[in-house]
């Protein structure tokens, strides 16, 4: 706690940190929740007013924090002048977390042992949830992911470096996958029978998304990269959606990869940690419910080849993040934090039975996908 808050004291010029708690849920980065108190004329702090977002980037999975921090900037920067010129609607806030600077100036501190620690803006009065409580949310999720993308389509992706070459090209994940399960013997169960005839049957899959882009089918934006359920905030007291959060993933990608991710995550209702793997299910009504939320901003920027792909954009990204899980189990869990030996697998399991729902319901998808285009 004293190297917290020690920490923490670096990203305030007044006042003093009263307290520093782990904040979220994060499965890559430490992230903590500081409060800071002014001090009072008697020397002792004042009641906690203000609340600040303290991080500790994870440097083995983003090798060049410097450049995540740069692209943190341009993105949050062009969204907050898009806003000015063009809010929403009125009554509606949508806001990004801002970068909080040290004391001399920098966008981060290093401490002793060469960690990366950054501050940032606390998005107040606002609330996350893990599972889509209801149709209302859904359609929520999606406005939040629409008009991010809808506020960068002016912003070009060669403006943002590439901080995870690799991320979400499916089939650098199955030739990880193919690396690592010739160099280690699989565990012995039927679970881990079941990922691997799993994997092997749906191989081709890994490719449907990146090849489409090689062939000019489907072009690169400024992508989002994580845009799950828990990182977008509602406002506690209208429901509405007021932020996106955790920009660390922002760099050129294909839009397939945040809408597939969105509706991966969003129509499973009973999570991405649930024991109960066997009954995962993905939810078409809770995806017409995000859909309707976030079409209305995209059909601008949409094109006909777009739309032709969202299904498979879907499915793709709830195979590969099995895919992703599944090897890290193997590999002994050197990427995703795991709270058990067998956590990767379980998740693993979860994202591949949603992988299964989708394909078996692939018609009623691709329906609500043209109706509402």
């Amino acid at each position: 706690m004293e190297h917290l808050l020690a920490v923490a004291q670096h990203f305030i010029s007044q006042g003093v940190v009263l307290d520093v708690k782990e904040y979220g849920s994060g499965n890559v980065n430490d992230t903590f929740l500081v409060t800071v108190g002014r001090a009072a004329p008697t020397g002792k702090p004042k009641p906690a007013g203000e609340r600040f977002i303290l991080q500790r980037l994870n440097t083995g999975v983003f090798r060049q924090p410097e450049l995540v921090m740069a692209n943190l900037a341009a993105v949050t920067g062009h969204v907050r002048q898009r806003l000015k010129l063009q809010p929403p609607s009125p009554g509606r806030r949508f806001e990004v977390p801002q970068v909080l600077l040290s004391r001399d100036g920098q966008d981060h501190v290093l401490d002793a042992a060469g960690a990366f620690w950054r501050a940032l803006s606390f998005i107040d009065r606002a609330v996350t949830f893990d599972i889509i409580k209801d149709q209302d949310h859904g359609r929520e999720v999606g406005q939040a992911l629409g008009l991010f993308h809808c506020l960068l389509t002016d912003l070009s992706p060669s403006r943002l470096a590439d901080t995870l070459p690799g991320f979400h090209v499916t089939p650098g994940y199955l030739r990880h996958y193919d690396e690592i399960r010739a160099a280690r013997d699989a565990p012995p169960s039927a679970e881990v029978e079941y990922c691997l005839g799993f994997v092997d049957e749906r191989r081709d899959l890994a490719y449907v998304l990146e090849s489409a882009r090689e062939q000019g089918k489907l072009r690169p934006r400024v992508v989002h990269g994580d845009p799950k359920v828990n990182n977008v905030m509602l406002d506690i007291e209208t429901g509405e959606a007021v932020a996106l959060v955790d920009l660390d993933t922002v760099k050129p990608g294909l839009v397939h990869y945040d809408i597939g991710d969105c509706l991966r995550s969003g129509c499973n209702p009973l999570g991405e940690e649930t024991e109960a793997w066997d009954r995962v299910r993905f939810e078409p009504d809770i995806a017409r419910a995000i859909l309707k939320g976030y079409l209305p901003w995209a059909r601008d920027f949409l094109s006909d080849q777009d739309y032709a792909y969202l299904y498979d954009g879907i499915r793709v990204l709830a195979f590969e993040l099995g895919l992703r899980f599944f090897t890290d189990y193997l590999a002994g869990d050197v990427y995703f934090k795991a709270r058990y030996p067998e956590h990767n697998l379980a998740r693993a399991l979860v994202q591949f039975k949603l992988t299964q729902s989708i394909e078996v319901q692939a018609r009623d998808i691709r329906g609500i996908i043209l109706d509402l285009a």
